[in-house]
């Protein structure tokens, strides 16, 4: 359980927005917003802290179990980020078109005894 001094993520999240509210404002002095984005840094670390052990704590569901009860296995934040690498990469090959259908394209290129109508 967090303790007093330590923010829930929530108020964390909401204290780094406002941060860089009063950051982007441009009206604080050089002193005040460099104290204000250590700050922000400290919360922004906690938050991920935080998320990488919620991350920990999820278990995927992989079947049931003859009686009833759940097949879990732990949640691997790598792997989904390594599959969605691969399927950003798929998405810039270019398709080639089949050899058939070019050969088809060329032989109707040549024969100019079929009409348009």
């Amino acid at each position: 359980m967090p303790d007093e001094a330590t923010p829930t993520f929530e108020e964390a999240l909401s204290e780094i927005e406002q941060i860089v509210r009063e950051l982007d404002d441009g009206r604080l002095g050089l002193d005040e917003s460099l104290s204000k984005y250590e700050t922000g840094i400290k919360l922004l670390r906690q938050c991920y802290q935080t998320l990488e052990q919620a991350e920990e704590r999820i278990e995927i569901l992989t079947g049931w179990a003859e009686d009833g009860t759940a097949e879990v296995e732990p949640f691997d934040a790598t792997a989904t980020a390594a599959q969605s690498e691969k399927k950003a990469g798929r998405r810039k090959v270019a398709k080639k078109k089949p050899a058939r259908k070019k050969d088809k394209e060329e032989e109707s290129d040549g024969d100019h005894s079929e009409s348009l109508f």
